[in-house]
């Protein structure tokens, strides 16, 4: 397994490696102790998730309120994602930039984002599946979301790809909008929070 961070702190690429015989394929998906050596701590999987999304399907840009947000490791299962990590930290060397994954199901590749980071999955193809392996569970009342199209942002989307929101994510504001109304995390209080997980976690 080839763990390499991205140029987002916080984020990183996980690319697993691939057994595969005349029965099908093995590989290992997650290592916890493999990521917390880059990490400092353990992801402490609380909530996973599934989505089937059709060809054009945008879900995100995603964060929750930190602490304690939502640490994510996002794989596919079937077809194929964009996947794009946002940092929306106020304050961080590299807010308002992004980086995109492919994520599909030949170099099975994940991505791992720490808590405070955003997050946006766009489907190739239709019946495309995502697992979400989550830090903390799903509190609504903690989740905001960025408009996915924000041209501030300026995701690109693969050429022939029309997006389809959610009605919640079309209404989401936009990156300065989150801003303006006090929405987004700081750089700080992200890095003291994941410093404090590295703190607690047990020597090795």
């Amino acid at each position: 397994m080839d763990i390499r961070p991205l140029r987002i702190e916080g984020a990183y690429v996980v690319t697993p490696r691939q057994f595969p015989d005349d029965r099908g394929v093995f590989l290992e998906a997650f290592r916890g102790d493999r990521l917390a050596e880059l990490t400092g701590h353990r992801m402490e999987v609380v909530q996973t998730n599934v989505s089937v999304s059709s060809r054009g399907t945008v879900r995100g840009i995603h964060f929750a309120d930190v602490p304690p947000s939502q640490a994510k490791y996002v794989t596919a299962l079937s077809g194929a994602f964009l996947d794009f990590v946002v940092d929306i930290r106020v304050g961080s060397p590299t807010f308002g930039q992004w980086e995109s994954v492919l994520l599909d199901t030949a170099d099975r590749r994940a991505v791992y984002l720490s808590e405070g980071l955003g997050h946006a999955l766009c489907a190739l193809e239709d019946g495309s599946t995502a697992h979400y392996l989550c830090s903390a569970a799903y509190n609504p009342e903690r989740e905001h979301g960025i408009h996915p199209l924000d041209p501030a942002v300026g995701l690109e989307l693969p050429d022939g790809i029309v997006a389809s929101l959610s009605a919640k994510d079309a209404a989401a504001p936009t990156l300065q909008e989150a801003a303006d109304q006090g929405l987004l995390p700081s750089y700080e209080e992200c890095r003291a929070f994941t410093e404090s997980l590295s703190e607690r976690a047990p020597a090795r």
